[in-house]
């Protein structure tokens, strides 16, 4: 399997996280929200909102554009932080985050 295979695939088992969880939103955020400069949007929106708003579809159709990536992900120390209160729960979360950070550094020229 491809990195990008790989990367994309990650992707969807975020997405399934998310889901299983309960951290997936069916309202969008605010324009307001997305229009944030801070890092992951962190002063406008928990960081599920970011995973699911901004870094899944953004990812996503660099993936599919053939794009390159901006730059090496360090999700996982972000969702460390983010999902503490999931206690134990949060490893198969952390473990999927881990994996979309191998990947991604392997996709950035």
């Amino acid at each position: 399997m491809s990195a990008s295979a790989a990367l994309a695939a990650a992707l969807q088992d975020l997405e399934a996280e998310l889901r299983r969880w309960g951290l997936w939103s069916v309202e969008p955020p605010l324009a307001e929200q997305l229009a944030s400069q801070a890092p992951f949007c962190a002063d406008t929106m928990a960081f599920e909102q970011w995973l699911q708003w901004v870094f899944i579809p953004r990812i996503n159709q660099l993936l599919a554009s053939g794009a390159s990536l901006p730059g090496p992900c360090a999700l996982r120390p972000m969702g460390e932080q983010a999902f503490l209160h999931l206690g134990r729960r949060q490893a198969d979360l952390l473990a999927v985050l881990a994996r979309i950070d191998r990947h991604a550094s392997t996709l950035v020229d």
